[in-house]
């Protein structure tokens, strides 16, 4: 049995975490995809750069955690030896996919060089998920799921919550033990991509009621954990004793993407507002108005990005006071499994 209350999982000084985007290319059109062209490029970065930026961000003597992300990152053909050259600089490496795993991934790496393998699921049947994310990507998704799963990977599934399959979100950790992955992570509708600029035939708002969430998603990630699943999930809403902390004045997150913008803060992303930039292979820091200079306001709604891009979502009470204060979106809790209990 898992606890009776989520673990909120603090921000650590020091801790590093780089989430690099290799390309913004991908197979699918997600119907709440993130990457902005405009904003982020279109290139697929060369492995030979991709190297060069790594060891930018690397820390000699210590650990880093490094998220290879797109587009669809398994859509690089050189994915492989960019894991391994991770590997060699101390990174713990995940991959996240959208579950295609294009050049025969799981044959030319072996589950001793890459630590973490993520599959985005929206659904836990093709009628939920495949009008999210296109037709046949539940079938090709859960395939390679269960081949990888079979070969000994370290897996995971992530499940993007909106109004269009949080409904359906407590069908999940059955299905998940059933294709024996050990972690789950729920993630909330972002504020950043297509999402942003609404959606008018789906009533144009995404965004998933608080007390919905605060009712649906908690109770989901304990029953998975009861079920030996480790469930992470954001924390949202910040409850009303406790006190607001930016993830970018506390530990290192650098949200990299291929024209050389590095972000702090990944609400920021749909804007030129970005900390560094990476020109000629160094990393600048950017003068300015920028993320960096919101990071250390105090608000009464929390977070000051949320407040600034989607001041919609917060409800006030008769006083002026919010109702729900937002947290970090870093800001994760989790449940996890007592047999699992010594990995937390």
């Amino acid at each position: 049995m898992s606890n009776t209350a989520p673990r909120t999982i603090g921000f650590k000084p020091g801790e590093r975490n780089i989430f690099l985007h290799l390309l913004t290319a991908c197979n699918l059109s997600c119907r709440h995809c993130y990457i902005n062209p405009p904003q982020h490029g279109t290139a697929t970065l060369a492995k030979e750069t991709v190297l060069k930026w790594l060891r930018l961000f690397a820390r000699p003597g210590k650990n880093a955690n490094l998220i290879l992300l797109g587009g669809e990152p398994t859509m690089h053909p050189d994915l492989p030896a960019i894991i391994r050259a991770a590997r060699s600089l101390r990174y713990t490496v995940t991959v996240d996919s959208n579950g295609f795993l294009f050049h025969d991934l799981l044959d030319r790496i072996t589950p001793d060089e890459l630590d973490y393998l993520s599959f985005s699921l929206d659904g836990p049947e093709p009628a939920v998920n495949d009008p999210i994310r296109g037709d046949q990507v539940f079938a090709t998704c859960t395939e390679n799921l269960r081949r990888a799963v079979g070969k000994g990977f370290n897996t995971s599934v992530i499940y993007t919550v909106s109004r269009l399959n949080i409904d359906h979100l407590h069908r999940m950790p059955e299905l998940l033990r059933e294709y024996g992955v050990r972690r789950f992570f729920i993630q909330v509708i972002g504020l950043r991509g297509k999402p942003a600029a609404g959606h008018p035939a789906e009533g144009g708002d995404w965004q998933v009621e608080p007390e919905q969430w605060l009712r649906v998603v908690p109770e989901v990630a304990r029953r998975a954990a009861e079920m030996g699943i480790h469930t992470t999930f954001p924390k949202v809403y910040l409850d009303p004793d406790e006190d607001f902390a930016c993830a970018a004045a506390v530990a290192d997150n650098f949200f990299i993407f291929p024209n050389g913008r590095v972000y702090q803060c990944p609400l920021c992303e749909d804007y030129p507002i970005h900390s560094f930039q990476i020109e000629n292979d160094r990393l600048i820091r950017r003068e300015g108005i920028n993320e960096d200079r919101f990071f250390a306001l105090s608000i009464p709604e929390g977070c000051v990005m949320n407040k600034l891009l989607q001041p919609e979502n917060i409800e006030y009470d008769e006083h002026n006071n919010p109702r729900h204060r937002i947290s970090c979106c870093l800001l994760k809790q989790e449940f996890v499994p007592q047999i699992n209990s010594h990995e937390s």
